[in-house]
């Protein structure tokens, strides 16, 4: 049986162990603050064990959330000047490195299957108040407000870093024969509404993004 995030059910009880484990290793100083944000610094190293449906280019075996959330945040760095308005580059980077944070209880939902989406929102809201709250409290709050204003996609800097979230996974399909295209069946028009935000947001982008798509139909890699 597989979890949401990519383990079976023995490789999930080994990480939860092993994590319990580590933890009790940690050495507080009574510092409860720094304890605090030490402490959520070793339990976001869960993310490298969340796998995404995503295949890194190479080919060789699929990325895991850190890795993404590392991509993405570089590649906030080099497309602001396609932005249709000014962003803070600063800002969408720190969403994309938070954005995916809440998946270590959450687990990794993959875009284009429907019914994994079911509660998708439900599950990470809980996942949310879990994790946020092992941080100071105006930390844990800072944070999770950029989660927020990630997920509603309703500002210049939160739309920026969608388009960076939505890319990457993109041009990974793109120079992966389309891998998660071709495994979920996807056709066009669901792709089309998940990079909606880069047609609005970055048109110039989407140029690139609608060559792609009718290069993967063309291949049968995605269909019509």
């Amino acid at each position: 049986m597989q979890k949401p995030c990519g383990f079976t059910v023995y490789e999930f009880r080994t990480l939860r162990y092993n994590s319990r484990m580590a933890q009790k290793d940690f050495l507080p100083i009574g510092n409860i603050r720094l304890d605090q944000q030490l402490r959520f610094t070793a339990e976001i190293d869960k993310m490298t064990s969340i796998l995404r449906r995503t295949m890194l280019i190479d080919g060789s075996r699929r990325e895991n959330d850190a890795e993404h959330s590392w991509h993405i945040a570089v590649m906030t760095l080099l497309f602001s000047e396609y932005a249709t308005e000014p962003v803070d580059v600063a800002r969408a980077a720190k969403m994309c490195v938070v954005h995916d944070l809440i998946e270590i209880y959450a687990g990794d939902t993959f875009a284009y299957d429907l019914e994994a989406n079911k509660g998708k929102a439900e599950r990470e809201a809980a996942a949310a108040d879990k994790l946020f709250a092992q941080l100071p409290s105006e930390q844990g709050a800072e944070l999770r407000a950029l989660w927020e204003e990630f997920d509603a996609m309703n500002t210049p800097d939160s739309k920026y870093a969608a388009c960076m979230d939505r890319l990457q996974p993109f041009l990974h399909n793109t120079l992966t024969e389309g891998h998660t295209w071709r495994e979920s069946g996807t056709n066009r028009a669901v792709v089309e509404k998940r990079m909606a935000v880069i047609k609005e947001f970055m048109p110039e982008v989407y140029k690139w993004v609608e060559a792609n798509l009718d290069a993967a139909i063309a291949k049968g890699w995605l269909k019509p």
